[in-house]
């Protein structure tokens, strides 16, 4: 069995309107829910073999706040992955080695989101974690998913939800909501 893990990056600033989009930091909000999801990461001992993570600032940002990640994993910085659709971040997971038993795929919305709903298989119990899934998958969300073939063989339904994390499900999220910094 292996492990998907599609976590889309915390909260970024948007203070700047002179700033390209891909260099958009996290804001302070963002720091702070980056840094509860790692500790949520490392409390469920959620151990990526490969990371691969879009090259956009605040993407490579919640990558840091996650580091150390224990084991060392293989960390792929991919241009293609910021804001490619859907279809495109399955076919990056078609590309990852099979020894490998965990990835870490850290992006964007829309395309984020739209490949967790495809790859809930349509069997799935109507568990909490289904149905906030499918209404919105916010900023510094996880997903984790078990994937019982192999990665080039990955298909729409091919993934039972294990679990779905949102920075407001975790304690001290209250503090979240006060670190406010700009609209983003």
């Amino acid at each position: 069995m292996r492990q998907l893990l599609l976590l889309r990056h915390a909260k970024s600033a948007w203070d700047d309107p002179d700033l390209p989009d891909h260099a958009r930091p996290l804001n302070d909000r963002g720091r702070l829910a980056a840094r509860s999801m790692a500790a949520e990461i490392t409390r469920l001992r959620l151990l990526p073999d490969v990371v691969l993570v879009s090259s956009a600032r605040r993407t490579l940002q919640t990558l840091d706040a996650l580091n150390p990640l224990e084991g060392s994993p293989i960390v792929q910085v991919l241009d293609e992955i910021y804001l490619a659709p859907w279809e495109s971040l399955l076919g990056l997971l078609h590309r990852v080695p099979e020894t490998a038993r965990s990835v870490l795929l850290i992006g964007h919305n829309p395309g984020l989101h739209e490949l967790s709903l495809n790859l809930l298989s349509p069997h799935g119990d109507p568990s909490p974690a289904r149905f906030r899934l499918r209404g919105a998958y916010p900023t510094g969300a996880l997903t984790e998913f078990a994937i019982a073939t192999p990665w080039q063989g990955l298909t729409d339904g091919g993934g039972r939800l294990m679990q779905f994390v949102a920075p407001r499900d975790l304690p001290g999220a209250e503090s979240l909501a006060d670190a406010t910094e700009g609209p983003g």
